[in-house]
């Protein structure tokens, strides 16, 4: 049966402005000290009120966005205001470090021990300078990177908790988000510093954590980027890789790159027959490469993160090499994340099901999940399948 591109792309478009939009809009915002709620139950009402940095970044980064890239909403452009005056007066320590989480009012609760709050920040405060011309919003940006590189050899600095010597191995983790990161602030950044940075994430992603015998990424490796044969060095993380690829295309894409694209929408094939659950259906968490049994005991569960950045990455690969096991998976992870995800009752999207596929958390929102990856690929996939109407003649 021929996809009906034009039909898909107005659901994915309705989705977002109708229903996922709406909901941080109307649910997210503290009006009294500022930033946003994330803990927001199945309708809306907040169960918690801390507030965790690298969301709060996600959100500002968001509404900056669509501001940006779509219609100039002010009511978009103020939601973006509004969580970063809040990361402004709270969000950073004396050296510049972003914390990890807030009380509502903006007292430091866990210290930054986590890069991530980080480089949300930088997102966060570069889309709202692209967005207002303020070139103080331009700074924070310019100066968290900054603080980014000089961290990434040991991210977690004094926070870090392995012995150090023993087993040291470097994660996925950053060279996978600086991919998408040196793109975002490009307009702040000098043209060497942009394209040293990307050629060192490609190598990293696509070469050292990238396991030519199985044509899979691993989660973490030696330094030298060899296996390292325990838990840790055996991690697969569908979601990271899958997601990691289509950071990789639009690398490539920039590159006029044809063997890189076609490099990534292999490993994201392999991933997902890999990934995927032939029994239940939808996308494993996390696997071993072995195939031992992994030590993270929600390794079988379906989060709704991996299955939207699954599907951005199948319909950038389509668009991209036209390979039909592309646009065969889209539509299989399409049909699982839209009848397993999307809440039917109430606007948004569950995030946590258990394997079969059930409902275990009926949040909204909460310590990880927040305005970012329904709504980033919702748009994603959505101007995606707009490229491919556009080139198909389809209107």
């Amino acid at each position: 049966m021929a996809v009906d591109f034009s039909l898909l792309a107005s659901q994915y478009k309705s989705e977002l402005f109708e229903n996922v939009i709406p909901f941080w809009q109307k649910h997210s915002k503290d009006e009294e000290y500022g930033g946003y709620y994330t803990c927001l139950d199945r309708t809306g009402n907040v169960f918690d009120t801390d507030k965790f940095v690298w969301l709060q970044g996600r959100e500002v980064w968001m509404f900056s966005s669509l501001y940006n890239q779509g219609e100039k909403r002010p009511d978009w452009l103020e939601m973006a205001r509004h969580g970063a005056s809040f990361l402004q007066k709270y969000g950073r320590d004396d050296q510049g470090n972003w914390y990890f989480s807030l009380t509502r009012d903006g007292k430091p609760l866990v210290q930054p021990y986590n890069i991530f709050s980080d480089c949300f920040a930088t997102m966060a405060f570069g889309q709202l300078c692209k967005a207002t011309g303020d070139e103080m919003y331009g700074q924070i940006a310019k100066d968290t990177f900054d603080n980014i590189l000089v961290r990434s050899t040991n991210p977690k600095g004094r926070y870090n908790k392995a012995f150090p010597g023993t087993r040291p191995l470097k994660g996925f983790s950053l060279p996978m988000i600086l991919c998408n990161l040196s793109l975002e602030i490009e307009h702040l950044l000098p043209p060497r510093l942009v394209a040293e940075t990307i050629g060192t994430c490609i190598d990293e992603v696509m070469n050292v954590f990238y396991d030519p015998e199985s044509g899979l990424i691993r989660e973490n490796v030696n330094p030298d980027g060899s296996f390292s044969d325990s838990f840790e060095g055996r991690l697969l993380n569908p979601g990271h890789a899958i997601e990691a690829m289509w950071f990789i295309m639009d690398l490539a894409e920039r590159q006029n790159d044809q063997a890189l694209m076609e490099k990534a929408v292999q490993i994201v094939l392999r991933t997902l027959n890999l990934g995927w659950d032939h029994e239940f259906g939808g996308i494993y968490y996390f696997l071993d490469i072995k195939g031992n049994p992994p030590q993270q005991l929600e390794w079988d569960q379906k989060l709704w993160w991996v299955h939207i950045e699954t599907l951005i990455s199948l319909i950038k690969g389509y668009a991209h090499t036209g390979n039909p096991e592309c646009l065969d998976w889209f539509e299989k992870v399409h049909q699982y994340t839209w009848s397993h995800f999307v809440d039917t009752e109430y606007d948004e999207w569950f995030g946590y099901l258990n394997r079969r596929g059930e409902v275990l958390l009926p949040l909204k929102g909460g310590k990880w999940k927040g305005c970012f990856h329904v709504p980033r690929g919702l748009y994603q996939v959505w101007q995606t399948l707009e490229r491919i109407k556009k080139r198909e003649g389809l209107f």
